[in-house]
């Protein structure tokens, strides 16, 4: 049976229109059994077997305990070792497994030494130890065949006033275990596959998808995959699952969906959410409730496009490629990848100042270099440049005046009234090609404090034709001229 809360939910939509999602018809009957059975056979399909799920067991369990005999042998103040996440819970997909084993300590505790000790500790129980960052450093390695990433953290009393962004962890931990029974375990195994299948999991910043709590959160909510999809096509954006009254604070504008974390309601689940994310899930909901069929859950990578497919496209939009090509600074993905989208908007919002049309952009990383692709309707913009000056009347008609009839000013046309009682006056650009353009003006633009170099002699803009072929640079390609919803081809 569904959890209570499900019988009552309520979907706060934009412009606080209210529905019962319990009023809401059903699939006809024949669409409801076959969707039963599509979900029963990837069900199935991608379980884990009661032997697997020993093995993970055991090593919950052997992991903690060596932490805990390695702590005791370097009187290390740890508090608390404990595996959380979809590995405690067996919510997992069997080939996305990675186990997070949390080294929890007193919060007094100096940063400093919450790194040394986090580390010291991984240390002595991984094999194979890689330091990564992320907040503070943490260690991936492997133990009896699993990948194992060792988190440092502080054994906080109260979730709402967390020291490091893991110390809510447990207590995310204790919220699932508690409610989850083993028919929603299947559920959450069932969304998390559908999710991966129209390519919207992950909640890294690369991907800005749902991450796997809030997929947890949202099946918990509403009792299965389907109950869930049924009211996610009726969402509208931004989406609001939290109480009217009680949403966290610092909401951004451009907020996909709020959900108020039950552990912390002063905490966005849904942050890393992007709107375009939703709007795939909101979109695939309904066709899939339409035409239920296991290739919804199959996942693949969208096929690669070729440097002639891409020239082929281009020929047929009539539109120019520009790449701008700048140093990869060394950052985690979950750091680098908002610049790099932050600078994406930089270079079109200055395109579009200088009045050329900006259809699209994209963005890839190679492991020396971040690209950002423009797309834009003319490679050349007009020969012609209006300057709009004051309305009559005013004093700065004087400044505009002298300036613009001085004998030597380019003026080609001008100046003269427009219909609307303001003045203007026409010049002959000195540059129409994108690419000096946008190079001229590539030094003054905010693109992100990692992302431009000290030497601007390192950022590089050319036509598409005239960059090298690269993996980066056929994925921003794909995504730049090859958009498609992901399941069109497959259902």
């Amino acid at each position: 049976m569904a959890p209570a809360a499900t019988t009552d939910a309520k979907i706060h939509l934009a412009g606080n229109v209210q529905r019962n999602l319990m009023t809401d018809p059903g699939p006809p009957a024949d669409l409801a059994r076959e969707a039963a059975r599509v979900e029963a056979a990837v069900v199935a399909r991608i379980a884990p077997s009661p032997e697997f799920l020993q093995r993970v067991e055991h090593v919950r369990t052997e992991l903690v305990r060596r932490v805990e005999a390695a702590a005791r042998e370097r009187q290390s103040p740890l508090v608390r070792a404990l595996v959380a996440g979809s590995a405690a819970r067996g919510t997992f997909l069997t080939d996305r497994l990675d186990i997070d084993l949390f080294l929890l300590f007193p919060p007094d505790l100096s940063r400093e030494r919450l790194r040394e000790e986090g580390l010291a500790l991984g240390r002595a129980v991984l094999a194979d130890p890689e330091t990564r960052y992320a907040e503070h450093p943490y260690l991936r390695g492997r133990f009896e065949g699993f990948q194992v990433d060792a988190v440092p953290g502080f054994a906080i009393d109260d979730p709402s006033h967390p020291i490091s962004a893991v110390d809510r962890t447990p207590f995310h931990q204790a919220y699932l275990a508690a409610r989850e029974t083993p028919a929603l375990v299947q559920e959450v195994r069932l969304a998390k596959q559908f999710f991966r299948g129209v390519g919207v999991y992950g909640s890294e910043a690369r991907t800005e998808g749902f991450s796997g709590y809030l997929v947890e959160l949202l099946v918990v909510r509403f009792g299965s995959l389907r109950e869930l999809l049924t009211a996610a096509r009726r969402w509208r954006i931004p989406v609001r699952l939290a109480e009217v009254g009680k949403e966290p604070p610092r909401l951004p504008e451009q907020v996909a969906m709020i959900l108020a974390d039950p552990v912390d309601p002063n905490r966005n689940v849904a942050s890393a959410l992007s709107r375009r994310n939703l709007g795939l899930l909101i979109l695939a909901a309904g066709a899939y409730l339409d035409r239920p069929a296991e290739s919804w859950f199959q996942v693949g990578a969208a096929p690669a496009l070729s440097r002639d497919e891409a020239n082929r496209l281009i020929r047929e939009r009539g539109t120019h490629v520009t790449v701008v090509a700048l140093p990869r600074p060394d950052l985690v993905d979950d750091t680098l990848y908002p610049q790099i989208r932050k600078a994406a908007r930089a270079l079109a919002e200055e395109l579009g100042r200088a009045e050329f049309e900006v259809l699209d952009t994209a963005i890839a990383t190679d492991p020396d270099r971040v690209l950002v692709l423009l797309e834009v309707a003319h490679a050349r913009r007009s020969a012609v440049r209006r300057h709009d000056g004051p309305p009559a009347g005013i004093d700065r008609v004087g400044h505009f005046l002298a300036k613009w009839t001085d004998p030597g000013a380019p003026v080609l046309k001008g100046p003269y009234v427009r219909d609307d009682g303001s003045l203007a006056v026409e010049s002959r650009r000195t540059e129409r090609d994108t690419e000096p353009v946008l190079r001229a003006a590539l030094p003054r633009l905010s693109l992100g404090k990692d992302l431009t170099p000290s030497d601007p002699a390192r950022m590089s803009v050319h036509p598409l034709a005239d960059v090298p072929d690269s993996p980066a640079l056929l994925e921003a390609l794909r995504d730049l001229l090859a958009k498609r919803l992901p399941w069109i081809d497959r259902t």
